[in-house]
Order: C-alpha cells, then structure tokens, then sequence
C-alpha cells in the first residue's frame, strides 16, 4: 500500500522528501561536563558526522584575575583551575617564581613536592576512572574509587587543613613540614565502636606512617579494579578500538600525558625534563600501542602503580633525612613565628610580605610539569612588581577537547559519551 502512495506522488509529479542529516545539542547537561560544555553533534542516524565542542558557559577569567593580586594571593587560584589535580598546578606556579628569582628550594621540601604530586596524580586517576566507569556503565566503580579517595584526601587535610584547595606549596618549599598526627575517625550513629577502631588502624602514626600504609595495600586494590574491568567484556566492547588517535596524529594535535603515551609516544616531562627530584627516582612510563580507549584505561591504572613505587622512595627518604621545608631568603618566605615574635627584622619581613607581599624581578618564564592530564604550564610576564603583569596557562585539556570532532566522526552517537570521558576533561583549567 506505501509502495502505491509514494508511485502515486511521483506520477503527480511531487518529489519524495528529502533525507538529510539533522543537529543536536549534546548537552549542556552532560554528567562528565556538568554545564559547562555545549556540544553540537551532526547525526546521519546514530552516526556521528561532526561534532562541535562549544567552551565559554564558565569561564572563570583566571589568567585577568592574577593581575590585580600579589604573587602569593594568585596561588589558591591553580588549585581551582583542575580542581583534580591540585598541588601539581601549584608545583608549575611556584617553579616559574622560583626560576624569575633565582630561589633556591630545601631537598626535603623537593622530595614532599613530589611526594604529594603523586598522590595528587593518583587522586585524578582514581576520580576518572570510577567516573568514567559511570559514563559507560560501570555503575559500581565510582563507589571503590571514592573510598580509596577519602584516604588520601585525609592526607591533603592533615597537611594543610583544606581537603581539596590546599594551597600547601610555596615558592620556595611548602608551608610546613608534615605532621606527626593523623586525623581519625570517631564513634557516631553511623559509625560503631568496631568500625571506629578499624578504620583507625593506620591512623595511630604520623603522615609518612599512613602513607606508607597506604602505599602497601593499594597495588593489591588495583588488582582488584582491574579484575572487574580490564578483561570484562562489556568494558572493551565499548572502549576498544574507540577513538583511535595515531601516534603522529596525536603529536599534532598538541596531545600530552596519557593521551600523548596511550598513542605510543614515550613523553613524560618527569624523564624528558626533569624537575624537582625525578631524576633521582626509579620509575617506568607506560606505554600504549593503539591509540585507542582501551589504552588510556590501561596506561592510567599503570600510572597509579608507578605513583605507588615513587610514594614508596619519597617516604623512605623523608623519615630519614629531616631538615628545612621552605626557603630562608626571608624576602620571600616568611621567618619562623619565633623570630617574627622576638626580632625587629623578623617583624618587618613578616609584616612586609603579608601587607605588601615580595616582588619578582622583570622578565618571563615557561614553567611545565607533568600534570596527571597531560603537561600543564604556567607562562609569567614580571615587570617587577609585587604581582603578576601577565600570565598564561598552557592546560592539557584544552587540546584534548579539540581533538573531539577528529575523534568522533564515523562512531555511533553512544560512543560520544565514552570518548568525553577518556579525554578525561576539567573545564575549570579549559575554560580559564
């Protein structure tokens, strides 16, 4: 009977309907980019065509906020561009002061850099992949990977009082040395005696105890991960062979991090440009061969294991090597409170860097460190001032969310979903 009707229209000479491809908006309301990012994806079917990331529903203006603060007021503003990644964009801030100053940096002060670097990368690490097992399906991932979190956003707390924005590092070393105490948990309508006494176990020591405790028992949680996703076979049906960049695509496209060595490029600035005390520590950069989903997955769980063994060495060498954690180039740094308290020129230095802060002689800097996303950089423009003329932020998302339309041609519309999610994105640090 259609047969009929649509020969009947051609025979009267209408034209059938035209089959075109048709626009949808992909988001603002999707859960990996909550808000914050618009995407308009051409379909013909269920087959995506292009695809148009559109930025700006954030945009926080950080890089024109720094300029109207001290040096020291714009550090809390790198813990909220990737809010994920915290200390490591305070390491990329503070390394481009300290080389326009000529600053010099206590090794202890390097080695608990590096330390809570680590533990920053495995931070980033565990929140994506239990929310990139959310985007996909994987439902009960998120809930394993926010325990582990927990453990060590008590370490974030116990250094510096804040679980996220820490705010720890500064030019010149970090804040304070690490403490004795932990925090513990205590008895309440959620939480009985036998829980309490449990999860306090690893808690009766100092920082570096808990740490090394932790440090011990996370390989064996990852194997755990890994048994539910690595070989499951819903997980690399949706993963394999998705969103495949080559290895010379990828270096052309600005990629970095795990993106850059899921493709199969040896780059990791810890190795290639070492800073801080990488160069003195044993570890291995994993490697990927195909470029896809699949390998980001991998190359990230393998990083959280060689975050594990650098945690390892850092805690070794800090239990046995005490000393200064910050600079005494009090111009810069402020003098101990005793000395501030019983000293005219401890009073002053002290007074001076809180009222006026210090200044950096003229000049510009490139700083990078290899951020858990990629390489992150910080470019300061000094003009001599008490704070910065100009600065500019070279995040690794950023690239990696131009490569979406590249990427997601030819793959089905559900596919989308899972690709956003391995580029494992943060639009604070994109949309900056």
């Amino acid at each position: 009977m259609c047969r009929a009707v649509f020969a009947d229209k051609i025979m009267m000479g209408r034209k059938m309907p035209e089959i075109r491809n048709y626009e949808l908006n992909f988001g603002p309301q999707h859960p990996a980019a909550h808000g914050v990012l618009r995407m308009v994806l051409e379909l013909d079917g269920e087959v995506v065509v292009r695809a148009d990331p559109h930025i700006g529903m954030l945009h926080r203006g950080t890089e024109k906020l720094v300029e109207s603060r001290t040096w020291m007021q714009c550090l809390p503003y790198m813990d909220r561009l990737d809010y994920f990644s915290m200390m490591c964009n305070e390491h990329a801030y503070c390394l481009a002061i300290e080389k326009l100053l000529g600053l010099s940096v206590p090794i202890r002060a390097k080695y608990i850099r590096v330390m809570f670097d680590e533990i920053t990368r495995i931070l980033n690490h565990l929140l994506w992949v239990g929310s990139h097992g959310l985007d996909v399906g994987a439902m009960s991932m998120l809930l394993y990977t926010v325990r582990e979190r927990e453990d060590l956003l008590d370490c974030y707390e116990a250094v510096s009082g804040s679980r996220m924005h820490a705010a720890y590092y500064r030019p010149g070393g970090v804040y304070r040395d690490l403490p004795d105490t932990m925090p513990k948990y205590a008895e309440s309508k959620w939480k009985n005696a036998a829980d309490v006494r449990r999860l306090n176990e690893a808690r009766n020591g100092s920082l570096l105890d808990f740490i090394e405790d932790f440090a011990a028992r996370f390989p064996k949680i990852l194997d755990e991960y890994e048994t539910l996703l690595t070989d499951n076979r819903i997980w690399k049906q949706r993963l394999v062979n998705v969103g495949v960049i080559s290895s010379g695509r990828a270096l052309q496209l600005g990629f970095s991090g795990p993106m850059l060595r899921a493709s199969g490029v040896e780059w990791d600035l810890r190795k290639k440009q070492p800073y801080a005390v990488y160069d003195q520590l044993d570890f291995d950069i994993p490697v990927g061969m195909t470029g896809d989903c699949y390998d980001r997955y991998l190359v990230r769980m393998e990083e959280m294991r060689q975050s594990t063994r650098i945690v390892r060495q850092c805690v070794d060498w800090l239990r046995s090597n005490p000393g200064p954690v910050v600079s005494d180039d009090y111009k810069v740094a402020s003098p101990p409170r005793q000395e501030m308290k019983s000293s005219m020129e401890g009073l002053i230095h002290h007074f001076k860097l809180r009222s006026e802060g210090f200044h950096v002689p003229g000049g510009e800097i490139y700083s990078a460190i290899e951020n858990p996303k990629g390489e992150f950089g910080v470019y300061v423009v000094s003009d001599g001032a008490n704070k910065p003329y100009r600065l500019k932020i070279r995040s690794p998302g950023f690239a990696h969310l131009s490569a979406l339309d590249e990427m997601t041609r030819g793959h089905m519309i559900a596919d989308t979903v899972t690709m956003i999610g391995t580029l494992d994105i943060v639009f604070g640090e994109i949309d900056r």
